[in-house]
């Protein structure tokens, strides 16, 4: 994932002028199955009216349990829920009116589209013309007009999920939360839908909580993103501040790629040794973790940050360097990755756009990088 990818997540214009979704707000939320660690460990997280927030995470950390439990699904060990100004800790799913949208499409087979995407109108007894109106608005909007009168099994999966997602916004909930939706689908058609999300986001205006343990996806969709790790969430912010600004080892690592040097422990001054080395600090460069403890930290720098050459003389006055091994390359089209071996058995990796004509597998260069491009996170 390159910096480019990381930047083009955030989106600056609002969701929309008028919009009106709602306010969630996580206290203190706990949820304990009765193993060694509970699934879900004292989070707080508040998501602004109109947001699209993402939480993100590898199986297990927490994000769908915290899901759940903002559905419904789930009973809450301790903590509240608030959507707006009312708390709903002990609501039923059916009394919080949030949509909801699987993985699995959940449709009915025997219904027809139009059918399918009425039902939660009939179960609250809106009048018939106006669940007429109201099916055909929003079979416009998630571009299903005219399919109307079939059945999911006539249709692709893409077309069910569209489906699925017009049933979970046809009764206008001020939230709508979904649980990797696009999990099922292959890569082409799980980016069309990206892109459909986003737009539908925008016209909307509610709130949107998606999860996902995609990067890419969180990232190209979110306007924040909560990264949950064994429970808890690790960083808030949005896909570039991730990206960019990581605030932990776990964080730097689950984003992209990255060269990570271990440091060691004490604190970080205006330089840091690595082995033989001693590399400059950028005092910005230092996460805001990494300076309120004195245990662990390490070195990363994102691989479109890292250069090459041959020798040290012909690396930059004041950038940091280290010899490395070039282990392998890899065409990607528009760049190259090398994959480089430094000292101590530490792997890492430059992308680069173009390389020595009689760079090879094998060679021994140096690979620098400048020290505001670099990050110092607590490991």
């Amino acid at each position: 994932m390159t910096a480019t990818t990381a930047a083009r997540g955030r989106r600056t214009e609002p969701a929309t002028a008028g919009t009106r979704g709602t306010r969630i707000s996580l206290h203190g939320i706990r949820k304990d199955y009765g193993g060694q660690l509970p699934a879900v460990d004292g989070i707080d997280l508040l998501v602004e009216p109109g947001e699209f927030m993402t939480l993100l995470g590898p199986s297990g950390s927490g994000k769908t349990t915290t899901l759940n439990l903002i559905a419904g699904f789930e009973t809450l060990t301790s903590g509240t829920i608030t959507l707006d100004e009312r708390e709903v800790s002990r609501l039923p799913p059916h009394k919080r009116n949030l949509g909801m949208l699987f993985q699995s499409y959940a449709l009915f087979p025997h219904m027809t589209v139009a059918q399918n995407v009425a039902y939660p109108l009939r179960e609250r007894k809106v009048p018939a013309k106006q669940i007429a109106e109201r099916v055909a608005r929003v079979l416009e909007l998630v571009q299903l007009t005219g399919r109307d009168g079939q059945y999911p099994a006539q249709l692709s999966g893409g077309q069910q999920q569209r489906v699925a997602l017009a049933r979970a916004i046809v009764f206008e909930p001020q939230a709508l939360l979904l649980d990797e939706p696009l999990g099922a689908l292959d890569r082409n058609l799980r980016a069309a839908l990206q892109e459909e999300i986003r737009r539908i986001h925008r016209e909307l205006g509610a709130t949107f909580v998606f999860v996902t343990h995609d990067q890419e996806e969180a990232m190209n969709l979110s306007d924040r993103i909560a990264l949950f790790n064994a429970g808890r969430i690790e960083q808030v912010g949005t896909p570039e501040e991730l990206y960019r600004l990581p605030e932990t080892l776990f964080a730097a690592q689950f984003f992209g790629d990255s060269n990570v040097f271990e440091l060691g422990e004490g604190p970080v001054r205006g330089s840091v040794g690595w082995g033989d080395r001693t590399w400059a600090v950028d005092p910005a460069g230092i996460s805001e973790a990494a300076k309120s403890l004195d245990g662990a930290t390490a070195l990363m720098v994102r691989p479109e940050s890292v250069e090459l050459a041959a020798t040290e003389k012909q690396v930059p006055a004041g950038a940091n360097a280290a010899p490395a091994r070039v282990r392998d390359i890899e065409y990607m089209g528009s760049y190259r990755t090398v994959l480089l071996d430094f000292a101590a058995g530490v792997r890492g990796k430059a992308r680069v756009e173009s390389l020595p004509s009689d760079l090879t597998v094998g060679d021994q260069l140096v690979a620098w990088w400048r020290p505001s491009a670099q990050r110092v996170v607590a490991a």
